[in-house]
């Protein structure tokens, strides 16, 4: 009985044995199964990221479609039509561009790289004939759309290559590796659902709202409605002066809300004046004027809704260096730092070139601030332009920091104080009598007075004395 129960816990000894084998074997097997998105140096996308295709390299890495790409690579070949560098950077349209990088459309960049791959191996013998106008059945794109998946290859009248019916290949098979290929085009293929994705969002009527309209206004005078003024054409300078488009002074009142109605708000003036104070950040040396802007005064808000109503600004930006000079009796009076701003601040859009042509020409120019009534006067000192008269003066120093069509920033070394006008007070009543002559008689008073005296009857006369 003993040596039966032995056997028998032999046999179930064994038998969990070659089940544990079993299992490791199984687990050796299936580890290198999740390793397999591992691609070697000798890959087609490693390939692309050291090739001379930098455009459309970065772009790849910005769309987050490297490990995408490698799970591709990893289950088939692939081929990759590459645009080349100046499709990318001079041909294609900048607003275009603006609007792939934009954050809230990853996917339509996205979209538009994984139409350049197909998930297969297509070289230049897998290309039609020498036929013109051969077709090969359309390849199957990485493209997640179902619409712009398709990409059809052809060639021309004069026998070359073409890929999607537009883009011209300039060189076929450039690299090749054993799990892909890259070809050589030249331009960028842009799907369907991209474009109208893009259409849609420059389109005026997807992003315009209804503005409410105020109620009509009564004249006090003829008691009759105020005719509503003429509509504005988009893009029109506006009517009234920058003056009286400002906000109130601090000791005043706060600034106002923008009014209901009325054809404006066709700039982004928002966003303007916050890329150009970016700028300035990442520039370097102006980081004392961003913040003045920003936090010490509510200047950037203005000069955001003054642009985003049709105006223009030039800022004459003093750098850390000229700002460190002012003292703190400069800035401690109540709305000093916005009087200091706003004599910095031209209604007029001047670029460095504008200015020093314009010095060179008439030698002395004299420029309108928002700081009334003082204007700041330049002119050219050593081949440059020069703000201001005697110690207070200051150089162009960073020309053209940042210029867009509507707001420009030109760096000066110095800041910029208005000259205050002197008037020499006026003379005592006193000292008036006494130093004002007598007045003398005309001749034909001079003849009267004779022929008076002549009669006796000067003495009647006070002007005769």
């Amino acid at each position: 009985m003993g040596s039966l129960n032995y056997g028998a816990f032999k046999l179930i000894f064994y038998a969990f044995l070659l089940t544990s084998i079993h299992i490791a074997t199984a687990l050796q097997h299936q580890t290198p199964k999740s390793n397999s998105t591992q691609i070697n140096s000798n890959s087609v996308l490693v390939a692309l990221l050291d090739s001379h295709y930098t455009e459309l390299s970065e772009l790849v890495e910005k769309a987050l479609l490297l490990q995408t790409l490698e799970e591709a690579v990893s289950r088939h070949n692939i081929t990759i039509f590459a645009p080349n560098n100046e499709a990318l950077e001079r041909q294609m349209d900048p607003e275009f561009k603006r609007f792939l990088l934009e954050p809230g459309n990853l996917k339509s960049l996205q979209n538009l790289l994984l139409f350049h791959i197909i998930p297969s191996r297509v070289g230049s013998k897998e290309w039609p004939g020498e036929d013109v106008g051969s077709v090969v059945a359309p390849h199957k794109t990485l493209c997640v759309d179902e619409a712009d998946n398709h990409l059809p290859l052809t060639r021309g009248n004069s026998g070359e290559k073409i890929v999607g019916g537009l883009a011209r290949v300039t060189r076929p098979d450039d690299v090749i590796r054993p799990d892909g290929l890259i070809h050589g085009i030249e331009r960028l293929l842009v799907p369907r659902s991209v474009q109208e994705d893009f259409n849609r969002r420059r389109s005026l009527t997807s992003i315009s709202a209804v503005l409410p309209e105020g109620a009509p206004v009564v004249d006090p005078r003829t008691h009759r409605l105020k005719k509503p003024a003429s509509p504005v054409p988009a893009g029109a300078p506006p009517v009234l002066p920058i003056y009286d488009a400002m906000a109130p002074g601090p000791s005043l009142a706060p600034a106002p809300a923008p009014g209901p109605g009325g054809p404006r708000h066709h700039f982004d003036g928002e966003s303007q004046v916050k890329d150009f104070i970016q700028t300035l950040v990442h520039y370097g040396g102006y980081n004392e004027l961003a913040d003045i802007l920003v936090n010490l005064t509510s200047l950037a808000t203005e000069m955001g809704r003054l642009v985003s109503e049709g105006y223009v600004l030039t800022v004459l930006a003093p750098n850390d260096e000229a700002m460190a000079k002012l003292t703190t009796d400069q800035l401690s009076d109540p709305g000093a730092p916005e009087q200091i701003m706003y004599y910095h601040l031209i209604p007029e859009y001047q670029t460095e070139e504008s200015m020093y042509n314009s010095v060179r020409r008439f030698g002395k120019v004299q420029y309108d601030t928002l700081r009334l009534p003082h204007k700041v006067v330049a002119e050219e000192a050593d081949g440059s332009v020069k703000f201001g008269q005697g110690e207070g003066s200051a150089y162009l120093f960073d020309p053209d920091i940042y210029t867009d069509g509507r707001i420009s920033v030109q760096g000066i070394d110095g800041v910029l104080m208005p000259v205050e006008e002197t008037t020499e007070k006026p003379a005592s009543k006193v000292a008036m009598t006494k130093a004002a002559p007598k007045q003398r008689r005309g001749r034909l008073m001079e003849v009267a007075c004779s022929i008076a005296g002549a009669l006796g009857q000067d003495s009647r006369f006070k002007t005769c004395y």
